[in-house]
């Protein structure tokens, strides 16, 4: 039988060892919730608030509308792998992920997706309102029980996911305002249109990947390559017309103003633009990247011209 003592040298003979798992587990926890991802629904939700609100009053709502949104996108990213921790060991840009790595085991990521999205929900349910709330939990259904299943059966299941997608900016608006008025969903509108062009680069230049998983992307059918660039040019021209659109139209929080304007139209110009090569281009994936890296700069530029111009 072994002693105290000889129980107590071989807990510290293993404690580097434990310490290293647990700092693993902890680092893979938090790649579970796709930190890069989930800052932009954060940054887009608080984008919403400050549309409103540019000189915040209520620190407290302005605080849990964000922690609530980090919950939820978070909680959404960590179920979203759970469901498809299958399809992800196919595919090269996501095998490394803890679940198809074995970092972590499924149950795990099940639990800590759960309790994430139950928070985030409990969050703005108690201290910001029920729009929020309401917005949040179709936000988690719709992307959760209709995107991800949807994604193996039709490629339209990429207008369903921009529909969650869009969500956060309405959800800081209403978290501003208590109701969804015309200016939360232009800015509903705005996130929709952008991430279709958004989307259509990343489909392009993973096509292949998303095959071996078994994905349905439009890029898989029958002269792809032009649907998809097609689609690509429709949606910034929407998206042009919709950044654009406060600054001759009131949507009820006050016209936007000239130097709004200037940025908006370079924005969408350059967007445009983008999208055109990638429609006119023999090298489609070249011109597809190119056109992800366009509106990773685009939207957040956007909507901060958006916001800065109420204070002028």
């Amino acid at each position: 039988m072994r002693t105290t003592a000889s129980k107590s040298i071989a807990a510290k003979d293993n404690a580097p060892e434990l310490r290293e798992s647990a700092r693993g587990s902890f680092y893979a926890l938090v790649e579970l919730t796709k930190p890069r991802l989930s800052m932009m629904a954060i940054f887009s939700a608080m984008l919403g608030f400050l549309a409103f609100q540019p000189s915040p009053t209520d620190y407290a709502t302005f605080f849990f509308l964000l922690l609530g949104t980090a919950l939820a996108a978070g909680g959404a990213a960590a179920l979203n792998q759970w469901m498809e921790r299958e399809e992800d060991k196919h595919m090269k840009r996501t095998s490394d992920r803890p679940l198809p790595a074995g970092i972590i085991e499924p149950q795990m990521a099940l639990v800590f997706g759960m309790i994430l999205s139950i928070g985030a929900l409990v969050c703005l349910s108690l201290k910001v309102n029920a729009w929020a709330t309401g917005l949040t939990a179709i936000t988690l259904v719709t992307y959760l029980v209709i995107y991800t299943p949807l994604k193996k059966r039709t490629p339209l299941a990429t207008e369903v996911g921009a529909v969650s997608g869009a969500l956060p900016p309405l959800m800081g608006w209403v978290a501003a305002t208590n109701e969804p008025s015309a200016f939360g969903w232009l800015l509903f509108g705005i996130l929709f249109a952008w991430q279709m062009p958004h989307f259509m680069a990343i489909s392009w230049t993973y096509r292949d990947e998303y095959s071996k998983a078994g994905f349905k992307m439009l890029s898989h059918e029958e002269n792809g390559a032009k649907k998809v660039a097609r689609k690509s040019m429709i949606y910034s021209v929407i998206l042009g017309a919709l950044a654009i659109s406060p600054v001759y139209y009131d949507y009820g929080a006050g016209l936007s103003g000239t130097p709004y304007l200037c940025v908006a139209i370079i924005l969408s110009l350059a967007l445009f633009f983008s999208a055109l090569r990638f429609v006119q281009a023999k090298d489609k994936t070249t011109a597809a990247r190119s056109l992800f890296f366009v509106t990773i700069v685009q939207l957040p530029l956007l909507l901060a011209a958006l916001v800065i111009d109420r204070y002028l």
